[in-house]
């Protein structure tokens, strides 16, 4: 204990008056004692890295299905590259780098096989049932649906790591909030387990965590569609910051290869975006300072944001990989595929639960109820890419094995 409360004196010498601190964390649902040699917000992260969706996440797909190629992005490796973001932002604005990384790493950990085609397959099969957001579905992992440790379901993390998963995309409601009802096991949680303040944005290691994410998988998606021929470093020209960026390292250094010429152009990206968040996160800290990681929830905005002119540079980047790679044509098919896949699972699945593996069927209700549906959503969403496309072979195809 004492080498603990060496490494929290430490920590408090460097950490920001804003971060979250540790020490007081407001704890874990179900109370356990503390680790002689990790903070509360380690041990978080570790509980993440640990848990078998973390490790689903290697097959799951960011843009690309598995079986297109070794070198796409993940949602595993999507995740790494948001955590490593996330901790160098919070190290130089004095934040709790371990929280950050916490967010980070969980936040996608509830995303269904085939990236959002699955997800849109997934919502629109749950229609009738109360539709499927993958955000719910990790808060529905981390406090519930792994089931490894003797005590409890789920993680028991610390409600300062929930929150910044609840919060990823900001307030659930009141001002901020997106127009659209609190998922159904949130708002329980909240209202019957601890209050998770809905109204309000999270902890600013929360915050660095969602503007991480989205860094990175902008600039992965240019390198990811680059490689793939989606679209090439010309037609880039035109994209606010990112064609300047690009046309700066081909005047430097002329004749570059492809390939380094595409990860050094990205590299840069990533520094400008990351130093712009320093910046304006730094001019609105000095706006309205606030004393405590209390006092920044309740500021109504966040102090963790791109400035004007890089929010702008963001939305047309965003609205040229949206054209050029999510619409591809080549995309398009994999994904009509991938929606097939997962609407005939989940098809078969609820009309004829005898279907799953033993020890789901024993949870399920009658055929085509909503906690049958509920269930066969939590058991497609746990599949990786490999093992929908196998499972979808052996139920379909009458001469495969069973």
């Amino acid at each position: 204990m004492a080498l603990l409360q060496h490494y929290v004196s430490l920590m408090n010498t460097t950490l920001a008056s804003f971060a979250c601190r540790p020490e007081e964390s407001r704890g874990r649902l179900v109370p356990e004692p503390e680790s002689p040699t990790r903070s509360v917000f380690q041990r978080d992260r570790d509980r993440v890295i640990h848990s078998v969706a973390f490790r689903r996440l290697k097959h799951k797909t960011q843009v690309f299905v598995f079986h297109e190629g070794d070198h796409y992005r993940t949602r595993l490796t999507h995740s790494l590259e948001v955590s490593q973001i996330a901790r160098s932002i919070a190290r130089n604005l004095g934040l709790d780098e371990d929280l950050a990384e916490a967010v980070a790493l969980a936040h996608d950990l509830g995303h269904p096989p085939f990236g959002h085609a699955g997800e849109e397959a997934l919502n629109e099969a749950m229609r009738g049932f109360g539709g499927f957001d993958h955000n719910e579905q990790t808060f529905r992992v981390l406090t519930s649906l792994e089931r490894r440790y003797a005590a409890f379901d789920g993680l028991n993390l610390t409600w300062e790591c929930l929150e910044g998963v609840v919060k990823h995309n900001g307030p659930l409601l009141g001002p901020g909030a997106k127009d659209r009802p609190v998922p159904k096991s949130i708002a329980d949680y909240s209202a019957k387990a601890r209050d998770l303040e809905l109204g309000t944005w999270a902890g600013a290691e929360a915050q660095v965590a969602a503007l991480a994410d989205d860094i990175a998988y902008n600039n992965h998606d240019i390198d990811d569609g680059l490689r793939a021929g989606l679209f090439s470093v010309e037609e880039l020209a035109g994209v606010r910051l990112v064609g300047s960026v690009f046309a700066e390292v081909g005047r430097k250094h002329p004749g570059l290869e492809i390939g380094r010429l595409i990860h050094e152009s990205i590299r840069r990206l990533i520094d400008l975006m990351v130093n712009d968040v320093f910046a304006e996160a730094g001019r609105r800290l000095t706006e309205s300072p606030p004393e405590s990681a209390a006092a920044l929830r309740r500021l109504g905005r966040p102090v963790i944001a791109f400035s004007p002119g890089m929010r702008e540079a963001d939305t047309s980047l965003r609205a040229f990989l949206f054209e050029r790679m999510y619409r591809h044509h080549r995309v398009n098919r994999m994904t009509a595929k991938a929606r097939h896949v997962v609407r005939e699972l989940f098809e078969l699945y609820v009309g004829q639960p005898d279907c799953l593996p033993g020890e789901w069927r024993a949870q399920c209700d009658r055929p085509n109820s909503t906690a049958t549906a509920r269930l066969v959503a939590d058991y497609i969403a746990g599949m990786t890419d490999r093992f929908a496309l196998d499972e979808h072979r052996r139920l379909f195809d009458p001469y495969a094995r069973s």
